[in-house]
């Protein structure tokens, strides 16, 4: 049980973000300074992580949710609400700056999974957000390989590997189905693909 939640909690969805970026600044045939390599952490930090927790926190004192594992539907809708406002603000932050420009395909690739999940939600399906930022990852990881015209094959490998311990772990706590699982990661990981041919 132990290694399931830790699992969940160091591959959740609002970690994935900052460590997608971070792996792209260790991969990217680009150099950015320290100070660069900072200031767009702590932008994305900020907004993938500390602001969804306060915002967790606060829906929680208002008990708008029953725990901070959002367990229903329902009670994902706002925060899935604000996380895909933030990615369109961080998507169209990116594209405003052309030597890191390609980082904005990330974030919208992910926001229009978000959008897909959020639609699914009125057919009762709860896609797990875990796995649709794993295959987001993947996808986009993929995508930098044909942008760059690199290899980045040990990554994917080790992210796919990764996605099925998380799946796994799902699973194990019975957070959802393994067609909500599943789903997560095919959505994450196509829509990387439909953003980055839809913005190049």
């Amino acid at each position: 049980m132990r290694w399931h939640k830790f699992i969940s909690t160091i591959l959740h969805p609002i970690v994935m973000p900052t460590v997608g970026l971070l792996l792209y600044f260790f991969l990217s045939p680009i150099t950015f300074t320290f100070k660069e390599q900072i200031y767009f952490l702590i932008i994305v930090f900020t907004a993938t992580y500390i602001i969804p927790i306060l915002l967790l926190i606060f829906l929680r004192l208002t008990n708008k949710i029953t725990s901070f594992e959002v367990p229903t539907i329902q009670e994902r809708k706002i925060p899935l609400f604000i996380m895909i406002s933030i990615f369109l603000f961080l998507g169209k932050f990116f594209q405003s700056l052309p030597n890191i420009r390609d980082l904005s395909y990330l974030f919208f690739g992910t926001l229009l999974g978000m959008m897909m999940v959020y639609f699914i939600f009125f057919t009762k399906i709860k896609t797990s957000l875990h796995l649709l930022s794993m295959g987001s990852a993947v996808g986009y990881f993929v995508v930098f390989q044909q942008i760059y015209n690199i290899s980045v094959l040990p990554l994917i490998i080790i992210l796919i590997l990764l996605s099925g311990f998380l799946a796994s772990s799902r699973l194990y706590l019975k957070a959802h189905t393994p067609k909500e699982v599943y789903l997560g990661f095919l959505i994450g990981f196509l829509t990387q693909f439909i953003a980055y041919y839809t913005l190049q």
